[in-house]
């Protein structure tokens, strides 16, 4: 535990978090929506700094970031709880923890300077900071950030996308890239299904791009809720229009989980719809994701050649050359060391 960042002090010992887009206002002895961020006598207090929960070695495919370093390992770390509520989250476990009258934070207290010397040791070029939202924990992510782009490591976050504008100003000298969910394209959606504002997402997400961070995003299509016409094309043209069209746009497939049990598998109609979407959109790179056979190379939007071949999380093939296509020398947008 320590004292946290982001926050302002109000009367009668109430705070108010900074650190998300929720803006908590926290009476003393309260937590914000995460409950991992507590108010003890007025001062607010980040409950999990220093606690890591999950940590593997992934490629850096799994995240999903296909135009970041491919082929290399990534560090992915994480400690527990989130600013969202979503139905469908896949790491509930630890995302959304049981702490009903313990007090008690699951995790083991490992220094940010350890996190990084294993991240080297493992052969890893990065640091990846997700399984739940980084921003919750960000004391610790920040910490561990500025050591490991001191150590000549990269720096990428997984998140919902509803980090501050206050926050993400204070990491982003040292955050290279980021994978960003979008959702769903309704406020309705956001609101009901995960706790959160559209607008607020789409504002966190333009920030990102201001501030020079590589940005892919992701939006896991789920049958009856966000595969809509509308809100597909609707993401399309977001990410064409204000992020540009080399933006990579990773369509992931749907299965039951969590809260969501009863929603049947995204039907591959709903992937084609998704895809005709980004195609109609113009945007140059879309994938598919949790689905056999689906749209996974890179191909040169210049010449039609593949510029990084891949089967599952594996890079088959890797024909760039200084950044550009090795077939016809157009360069390609993304971070490749």
């Amino acid at each position: 535990m320590e004292k946290a960042l982001c926050f302002d002090s109000m009367e009668h010992e109430t705070v108010r978090c900074n650190l998300c887009r929720h803006h908590c206002t926290i009476a003393d002895g309260g937590r914000g929506i995460c409950k991992v961020r507590e108010n003890r006598s007025g001062q607010l207090y980040a409950l999990v700094s220093g606690l890591l929960v999950a940590e593997h070695i992934d490629p850096i495919e799994k995240k999903p970031l296909y135009h970041v370093l491919p082929g290399s390992r990534s560090y992915s770390i994480a400690s527990v709880g989130c600013n969202f509520h979503c139905q469908h989250c896949q790491n509930a476990d630890i995302a959304k923890y049981d702490d009903q009258g313990t007090g008690h934070m699951p995790g083991r207290p490992i220094p940010s300077a350890e996190l990084v010397h294993r991240a080297a040791a493992g052969g890893c070029r990065s640091i990846a900071y997700t399984y739940t939202e980084p921003t919750v924990w960000f004391e610790y992510a920040l910490e561990t950030a500025r050591i490991a782009a001191e150590a000549g490591l990269y720096n990428i976050f997984v998140t919902n996308g509803y980090i501050s504008s206050e926050a993400l100003g204070m990491i982003a000298p040292v955050l290279h890239a980021a994978n960003i969910d979008l959702k769903g394209f309704t406020n309705n959606f956001y609101r009901r299904v995960c706790g959160a504002q559209l607008n607020e997402v789409l504002d966190c997400i333009r920030d990102y791009r201001r501030r020079g961070i590589w940005i892919e995003i992701t939006t896991l299509v789920i049958p009856g809720e966000n595969d809509d016409a509308e809100q597909l094309h609707g993401i399309a043209r977001f990410i064409a229009d204000e992020l540009g069209p080399d933006t990579p746009w990773h369509i992931s497939r749907f299965f039951p989980c969590y809260q969501m049990q009863q929603h049947p598998p995204t039907p591959i109609s709903s992937l084609e719809l998704a895809l005709e979407a980004g195609d109609r959109a113009g945007l140059k790179y879309i994938y598919e994701g949790n689905v056999a056979h689906g749209r996974e190379q890179t191909v040169c939007p210049g010449c039609g050649a593949v510029v990084i071949g891949r089967s599952g999380y594996t890079v088959t093939r890797l024909n760039l050359k200084d950044g550009s296509c090795g077939s016809c020398g157009k360069p390609i947008a993304g971070i490749w060391g």
